[in-house]
């Protein structure tokens, strides 16, 4: 694993207008702003979310939102941000205590990790790492709701590209046979798919569909096995 994953962001900025508070009484306005747009996430989706309403449920006057984000967007991209680094912390924190080792025992914590997160952690269901999809009530989509829900997380790469990277970081010596950048497209590829069937799992089941999770695994795992030039592990 990368020794410096924990440090590490995408490209070094929250957002595309505003930079973390340093000061202690700053940073905890900014967290609880944070979480207070997770919360209303969960309650009405990205496309009905204001920052009036968030700095209200925030307790936070409208201007001190305005300090840390430039707006509706860039909060929503803090929180992207913020799930990605919560979601690579806890997965660094599995992978050193299980020790797997290959990229199949990478795939299966990875995915029961984000599996977790989306029973477990407010907001991450609606937003996880980028919007995608249904996101407010009556099916409103993500584009809706922001100018450019692509990019929440690195202005120059798409959000699953950003999230390939961070893996590939984070998997370190499992991924050290691969060419770094058909590894990269092939994290890419797996997380596109990853993401499709965990929303039919998660789609009537609040907890996730325990056979499509179990499908999910398989088809990163077999596909990842695969694309690496190694046998697929058949079990789990």
């Amino acid at each position: 694993m990368s020794a410096d994953t924990r440090s590490h962001r995408t490209d070094g900025r929250i957002g595309p207008g505003r930079r973390r508070p340093v000061q202690q009484r700053s940073q905890e306005r900014y967290e609880r702003i944070l979480d207070a747009c997770a919360a209303l996430l969960d309650e009405s989706g990205a496309t009905a979310l204001t920052t009036k309403e968030v700095a209200q449920r925030a307790r936070v006057p409208i201007g001190t939102l305005y300090q840390f984000f430039a707006g509706k967007e860039d909060l929503l991209a803090a929180l992207a941000g913020r799930n990605l680094d919560h979601y690579l912390h806890r997965l660094d924190d599995r992978l050193r205590s299980a020790a797997p080792t290959g990229p199949a025992g990478f795939t299966d914590l990875a995915v029961e990790e984000f599996v977790t997160m989306k029973r477990s952690v407010p907001g991450f269901g609606r937003l996880d790492f980028g919007l995608a999809g249904p996101t407010g009530p009556g099916g409103a989509a993500g584009p809706a709701a922001v100018r450019d829900d692509r990019h929440l997380l690195d202005s120059e790469v798409d959000n699953n590209t950003a999230v390939a990277l961070r893996l590939q970081a984070l998997g370190g010596e499992l991924f050290a046979a691969a060419d770094p950048v058909t590894l990269t497209l092939g994290l890419r590829v797996a997380l596109e798919a990853a993401d499709a069937v965990l929303k039919l799992a998660f789609r009537g089941d609040p907890e996730g569909d325990p056979a499509l999770i179990a499908e999910c695994k398989r088809l990163v795992r077999c596909y990842l096995s695969e694309h690496l030039g190694s046998p697929a592990a058949r079990t789990g």
